[in-house]
């Protein structure tokens, strides 16, 4: 471990939110042979800190419980790598009444990470715009895993040496798609990037799998489908949810207001975040 170290520079950085880690966050496997894709957890940040408190009481929403999506083992903590992601105040109108509708018909969605019921923001478009729309969201680079605290200098500081410099780019999110978890105890509402920065976001992935793999942490799925997350619902309820979804977006175009893509960001950085503590991982360079 010191000569891995030694070869990728200190990982230390004043970046970080806070002193000691502390877990959280749960994203895509792909499954072409039926309608339903499956992918892990969203980067929720949901976990408790199991490290500091041993903190194993299941997370109350209603009347369901959420439980960590892996086991709670003294002296782990989360490891998650994501591009941050920003949906610009433009497109934000159209997205807002495109949720008001599907949750009209699926009154059981909440909001991905704060858990607040969709249709209880329905009645305020400010605050359905700023709750559900107006916060910061995430495309995984990488599974959300458990890694040991000996671990947590080397993977930064690979993870920072081979994504040190890249380019910006823009990332169009062209396609609104259902994803359910790898044991369909959720579904989740997404927008997906299938055209516009896929390319750039592949390679970067691939980068992180090799860092994954040279700590003997388990890669990200084989065919990754870049995406963001608004939505969740408890159970498997993609059928129900995809053919809702295809048939307000049918609805929209028929309206005439068929768009190439939802909205557009630009590549801004890619983070890693190790409990409670955020690492900044590339400096971003402009053409």
């Amino acid at each position: 471990m010191d000569a891995l170290i030694a070869s990728y520079g200190d990982a230390s950085s004043d970046d970080s939110d806070t002193d000691t880690p502390n877990p959280p966050p749960p994203q895509t496997s792909n499954s072409q042979a039926s309608s339903t894709t499956l992918l892990p957890p969203p980067p929720l940040f949901l976990l408790e800190p199991p490290n500091s408190l041993g903190n194993m009481e299941k997370l109350q929403i209603g009347q369901a419980a959420r439980v960590r999506t892996f086991p709670h083992v003294e002296g782990n903590y989360a490891l998650h790598v994501y591009i941050p992601v920003y949906i610009p105040s433009t497109p934000k109108k159209d997205l807002a009444l495109f949720l008001k509708k599907v949750t009209s018909l699926v009154p059981s969605l909440h909001v991905v990470d704060v858990d607040v019921p969709l249709n209880s923001l329905c009645k305020d478009d400010q605050k359905l715009a700023e709750v559900a729309l107006g916060r910061e969201f995430h495309i995984s680079l990488g599974r959300t895993v458990p890694i040991r605290v000996h671990q947590i200098d080397s993977v930064v500081a690979m993870l920072r040496q081979k994504l040190q410099f890249q380019r910006r780019y823009l990332i169009d999110f062209s396609k609104w798609e259902v994803f359910v978890n790898d044991d369909h105890t959720r579904t989740f509402l997404s927008m997906e990037v299938i055209t516009g920065g896929l390319a750039e976001i592949t390679k970067q992935i691939e980068v992180v799998n090799e860092v994954y793999r040279l700590h003997n942490l388990p890669e990200f799925y084989k065919d990754p489908r870049p995406h963001i997350s608004l939505a969740w619902a408890l159970g498997d309820i993609s059928d129900s949810l995809k053919r809702i979804v295809e048939e307000e977006m049918k609805r929209v175009n028929v309206r005439g207001s068929l768009q190439k893509c939802i909205f557009t960001s630009k590549f801004s950085g890619i983070q890693c975040k190790i409990g409670q503590k955020t690492y900044k991982i590339c400096k971003v360079q402009d053409d």
